[in-house]
């Protein structure tokens, strides 16, 4: 979870942040407030004052469920002079909607009469400007506009074809409504009642905050969505375990998000996570369903539709477009828009593509059903394409990257600057050969044999891959076995050069299969020694390395969904102590987060403190997090 304590509610692709008295203060940073939708900020200050002061917390907010707040507030008073009235505050969310709901009591024999203000504003920041990178964008000819209305205010914002609208309707309409005081925004405006209320009677206000996006309208259908539901059967017990289960199950509601299919159909799928990423990410929906597969299988053919339609048609170095490949992140903000950053449909990920080739043999391994992989045969032989050719398995031998400038410098799971590193910490340079993406590329290219040979009825197809991925094994063997290290290399860079770094990323090739089992399970037993394994779950990196840092981001933290990949690979190795003591991290890890496992642990060791230290930039919830529990437990039920 995130250090800081602002208040969280999510609710259909549409969440806010509040500070613990219930308001947003226009805040910037690694956890800006607000009300987002569709990448846009479309409220950034909503502050109650009560009788000309800031209002006393006298309990602070907390979230009742994961769309609803409520906090206890009043006026200053002393004990000799107590406040003459309290306002219970009621905030939630909902599509595209932010509702507010003030109750204010008299707690005086005698008629009272409140003064309420409410500071308002709209600045429509895109969610990229808002992170703490000291990045700025240029926004010629952009036009913000304020109206007053009958019941309330209407906040536009246009530049050029693209428009967006947050009005804010009020019952009762307020008595006034004038520019705020100075030091605020020109477009921010204070909305005044003068609420009457008889001896110890009460009053309330509400209001209604309607965010309308550029682009298409968000969704208002009231059909019950999953999070209104219990999260799913399988879930059922009161073990730790299965409560993360649960609770995973749940926060994979809350960030399920409509978008379009293959063909121009509806799926919902995840969302990577909050605040950050509440869009379609390929890696991270693609890992998420795989995780989900044996109790969720309609997740994973969604995200299969959804990357399907998504998946390059042409050559766009901008945002790394290329025919056959899957898009690593979308994205519907005004910067998107007018390709300020190359986000709108960017396809910097080297690993998206062949995790899609082994969702899609995953899905009908599971689930028996031939329908989906005949339907994405052509996207399925396009993608194969792609790590033949683009990709780099014909020219290079293995699934390369060259660091993006304007994107991502690393293009691999671990996506941060200096993530794929020497052991003296200095970033490899391209074009880069991640270990864990060449144990994809070879279970993509066995899986897709199968489907090749059974389902498309296409044998010298199915033999050429098979043929294509022994070679690459071989050839991964020789390349990537460090010998004095007796580990694999975290990566080749441009030059062919073992990138030495111990990382946790050989985890994943014992998922993957591209090891021999031999080497398979040392490595897995290594990875339980104590630099890498915290006692909460294995670090990025081994600590005692010249670059390890425990607050890093990808260089000496811990991902819950990185270890849910290596438990996968210790159950297919038969290494079931090892999984075990793995499991237990992780869910005792869990327990002490409400059983909501955050993206990132901080690396410090089990030992340290007595419960796991947050990252302090993380998301929560974040989905493959989320589905962590899940493949725990199917990795137990394998091993």
């Amino acid at each position: 979870m995130t250090a800081d304590t602002r208040i969280q509610l999510v609710r259909d692709a549409t969440f806010v942040r509040l500070t613990t008295d219930g308001a947003i203060t226009g805040s910037r940073g690694s956890a800006p407030d607000g009300l987002y939708a569709q990448d846009a900020r479309h409220l950034s200050r909503w502050q109650l004052t009560v009788d000309g002061t800031d209002p006393v917390a006298l309990v602070p907010a907390t979230a009742e469920t994961d769309d609803t707040a409520a906090c206890v507030l009043s006026p200053e008073g002393t004990r000799d002079d107590p406040p003459a009235y309290t306002v219970f505050r009621r905030q939630s969310v909902d599509v595209a909607t932010f509702t507010e709901h003030l109750r204010l009591v008299s707690n005086r024999p005698d008629a009272v009469s409140a003064h309420v203000e409410l500071t308002v504003d709209s600045d429509f920041a895109d969610l990229f400007e808002l992170r703490a990178d000291d990045r700025r964008y240029d926004k010629p000819g952009a036009e913000h506009d304020i109206r007053a209305t009958a019941d309330g205010l209407r906040f536009s914002y246009r530049r050029a074809d693209w428009h967006a609208d947050t009005e804010v309707v009020c019952r009762p309409a307020p008595d006034t409504i004038t520019h705020a005081r100075s030091g605020t925004r020109a477009t921010a405006r204070t909305l005044s009642w003068h609420v009457p209320l008889d001896a110890h009677g009460s009053a309330e206000l509400h209001l209604t905050v309607h965010a309308r996006p550029h682009g298409r309208p968000q969704r208002t259908d009231t059909a019950e969505q999953p999070s209104r539901r219990r999260a799913s059967a399988q879930a059922e017990g009161t073990d730790d375990l299965s409560l993360a289960c649960e609770r995973g199950l749940a926060d994979i509601d809350l960030l399920t998000i409509p978008v379009t299919g293959l063909d121009g159909e509806d799926v919902r799928v995840p969302a990577a996570g909050i605040p950050w990423f509440l869009t379609l990410f390929g890696r991270d929906s693609l890992l998420t369903s795989y995780f989900l597969l044996p109790y969720r299988p309609a997740t994973a053919a969604a995200v299969l539709s959804a990357l399907a339609a998504t998946q390059g048609e042409r050559y766009d170095a901008f945002s790394g477009e290329q025919p056959g490949r899957i898009v690593h992140e979308t994205r519907h903000g005004e910067l998107a828009h007018f390709r300020q950053i190359p986000y709108g449909r960017y396809y910097g990920a080297v690993d998206a593509t062949p995790l899609f080739l082994v969702l899609l043999h995953a899905h009908h391994e599971t689930t028996g059903d031939a329908a989906l992989a005949k339907r994405l045969e052509t996207h399925a032989r396009h993608a194969v394409d792609w790590m033949l050719t683009d990709g780099g398995l014909d020219k290079h031998g293995y699934l390369v990257y060259d660091p993006d400038p304007g994107g991502l410098v690393n293009q691999n799971w671990k996506d941060s600057a200096g993530a794929i590193c020497f052991s003296d910490g200095t970033q490899a340079e391209g074009p880069i050969a991640v270990s864990e993406a060449q144990g994809y590329a070879y279970d993509a290219l066995l899986r897709t044999a199968e489907l090749a040979q059974d389902i498309w009825l296409d044998e010298a197809y199915a033999r050429r891959l098979r043929e294509t991925a022994a070679r690459l094994r071989e050839r991964f063997a020789a390349d990537f076995w460090m010998t004095e290290a007796d580990f694999p290399a975290l990566a080749l860079d441009g030059s062919g050069r073992q990138v030495d770094a111990l990382a946790s990323d050989a985890g994943h090739l014992l998922w993957s299969g591209i090891l021999d089992p031999r080497r398979a399970q040392r490595v897995g037993r290594r990875l339980l020694e104590p630099d890498f394994f915290s006692g909460w779950a294995v670090r990025t990196l081994a600590a005692g390395q010249r670059p390890y840092h425990p607050l890093s981001y990808h260089r000496g933290s811990a991902w819950p969904h990185d270890n849910a990949v290596i438990a996968l690979g210790l159950a297919r190795q038969g290494l079931t102590d090892e999984l075990r003591t793995l499991t237990e991290g992780l869910v005792a890890a869990a327990a002490r987060h409400a059983y909501r496992l955050p993206e990132v642990l901080a690396g410090y060791d089990r030992s340290a403190t007595a419960g796991p230290v947050p990252y302090p930039h993380s998301c929560s919830p974040q989905a493959w997090a989320a589905a962590t529990p899940l493949a725990l437990r199917t990795a137990l039920a394998r091993s």
